[in-house]
């Protein structure tokens, strides 16, 4: 899922560092059931839950076969829920047994890891190999020693694309076909030269996930676990921004924004040949483009994958019963609760175990030309590498887009937009 992180929610960041410690140490570890999990006292456990992940009938299955807890699932909008919780951590008090956080928060409230339990101090380690490395390592600290919460959804990213523009400019549109002909980002760009020749149509009309796509699949990005800024000095950030922008001076590139009018309105009236975009992009696609059935499916990525969005299931420490918390994520984010999930919400799972169903696989949608979709993302959640996400991802993502944008919509020279985002990067970092 995707979410975006408030000012409020920054304002508790430094709060929160500040009584970790002494949190930490006044906080017990045990269930107040016994400490078994096993006790005849009927434990109640609140669950915060943004958006719709198919989870409330697995609350009630799992309600119904463990008669000594009552999982209380309380639903808020993804903002109010993180700030929420970052409030309540802060002030000692109103926190939930259990707690969601989306992945864009995640680096905060790594930060502030005394607040939580560590899960692998009751047993996370026998189920990690149940995740894909790179969504565990997300909620695990650097050192590695610390895990804040375990991973349900991911966002694997790929290409959608629109049949009626390929062939219009006369090429393959089997999904098959397109992924061998577009195998490389140096392809993308060959294919992007046709089709704006041949049909005047740009390859995509959004800056930002051009960029996204090809900074996704470094090594590396705006931070190392030090939460140092690097992108001065590691080379994989500059090559996606000149990657993005060369296409873009090119006239290749359209300029809307995420999230605007125009770039919805783009989906529909096939103003862009591609869509570089998460699994969960699927559904933006049909509600942004309803009378579109047929003319889009979906490939893989040229060169790889990336991730754009998830979620995690945490236990904060104010929990009373983090044993019975901890038997309950562990069961919801098995791959077994996590394919029901799929199948009722389309959450896409972080357990590559799912992906080896059968019937999970032969997912199709007519309305993107019959692609396995469930197929698609799989292959794309595997091919993709672990990074380190810093905390002050959001301030630096966003002067580079802003620096995209001027050079799409105003001209801008590249070099130039680039040298003044890395000053107001470094402006805001001094101050943060």
């Amino acid at each position: 899922m995707k979410g975006k992180i408030s000012i409020i929610f920054f304002m508790f960041v430094l709060s929160l560092l500040l009584v970790a410690c002494s949190d930490s140490d006044e906080t017990g570890g045990e269930s107040s059931s016994g400490g078994d999990g096993n006790s005849e006292e009927k434990v109640t456990l609140d669950f915060w839950v943004f958006g719709q992940f198919g989870f409330d009938g697995l609350v009630e299955k799992y309600n119904e076969e463990n008669p000594n807890v009552e999982v209380n699932l309380q639903l808020q909008e993804s903002e109010d829920m993180h700030n929420n919780l970052f409030t309540s951590l802060s002030a000692g008090s109103g926190a939930p047994d259990i707690s969601m956080i989306e992945i864009a928060y995640i680096p905060q409230f790594r930060e502030a890891q005394d607040h939580f339990y560590n899960l692998y101090d009751y047993g996370a380690d026998d189920v990690k190999n149940n995740f894909l490395d790179w969504a565990w390592k997300n909620a695990e600290s650097p050192e590695g020693d610390y895990m804040i919460a375990l991973p349900t959804d991911i966002g694997p990213t790929a290409m959608y694309y629109r049949t009626d523009i390929f062939e219009e400019a006369g090429l393959p549109s089997n999904p098959d076909e397109v992924a061998e002909l577009i195998s490389t980002w140096d392809d993308y760009v060959e294919v992007a030269r046709t089709i704006k020749s041949e049909t005047g149509t740009n390859i995509t009309d959004s800056p930002e996930l051009l960029f996204n796509a090809v900074r996704d699949q470094a090594p590396e990005q705006y931070f190392n676990e030090d939460n140092e800024l690097i992108i001065e000095t590691s080379p994989y950030v500059k090559e996606a921004y000149d990657f993005a922008t060369g296409l873009i001076q090119e006239g290749l590139v359209g300029q809307n924004e995420l999230w605007t009018p125009e770039w919805g309105n783009a989906m529909s009236e096939g103003t862009s040949a591609t869509l570089l975009a998460a699994s969960w992009m699927v559904g933006r696609v049909k509600e942004n483009a309803p009378d579109a059935a047929g003319n889009w499916a979906i490939t893989t990525l040229p060169e790889g994958a990336g991730n754009w969005g998830g979620s995690f299931i945490s236990i904060p420490k104010q929990s009373e019963y983090p044993e019975e918390a901890y038997e309950f994520i562990s069961w919801l984010t098995s791959p077994e609760q996590l394919l029901e999930a799929f199948n009722v919400a389309g959450i896409f799972p972080s357990t590559p175990g799912v992906y080896e169903d059968e019937d999970f696989l032969s997912k199709s949608d007519e309305y993107f030309s019959g692609t396995k979709t469930a197929s698609v993302f799989a292959d794309a959640a595997q091919k993709v590498e672990p990074v380190f996400i810093g905390k002050d991802t959001p301030i630096v993502h966003n002067e580079l887009v802003t620096a995209l944008i001027n050079v799409a919509s105003a001209d801008g020279d590249p070099e130039e937009e680039w040298n003044n985002a890395v000053e107001r990067i470094k402006d805001q970092l001094a101050r943060n």
